[in-house]
């Protein structure tokens, strides 16, 4: 190890992320659990007594609706929209704070729309 690597956690000076860089792990992360675009999902940012509050506004994919004919159906699709924009605030807050670093405080999820989760699958031809 060199002397400049053995000594860089005592250098001064601080580390930044900014308000964009949050707000595109944000996005990836409600996104990749509500099975839609990045580009879908609207993450912003308040302050909650010097943490971070985000609040994700964002559609969902569930599966073609002719295919549920039961409650195991809707399990075996991840759960009912409710249940999955409830379990989504946890998995969003501990990707977005285990990988930026950040404190958030909370988050608040709205859903605003359904797209169909096979429309998100690429065919091949």
């Amino acid at each position: 190890m060199t002397e400049a690597a053995s000594s860089a956690p005592g250098l001064a000076g601080h580390n930044r992320v900014s308000t964009q860089a949050l707000t595109s792990l944000a996005q990836a992360a409600a996104a990749e659990l509500f099975g839609v675009r990045p580009s879908e999902v609207r993450a912003t940012w308040t302050d909650d007594a010097g943490l971070l509050a985000l609040r994700v506004v964002s559609p969902i994919a569930v599966p073609d609706l002719g295919a549920i004919e039961s409650a195991a159906d809707v399990a075996g699709a991840g759960g009912s929209v409710w249940d999955r924009a409830s379990g989504a605030k946890g998995a969003i807050l501990r990707r977005v704070s285990g990988l930026s670093g950040a404190k958030l405080s909370r988050v608040d999820v709205r859903i605003a729309g359904v797209r169909s989760a096979a429309a998100r699958r690429v065919r091949v031809q």
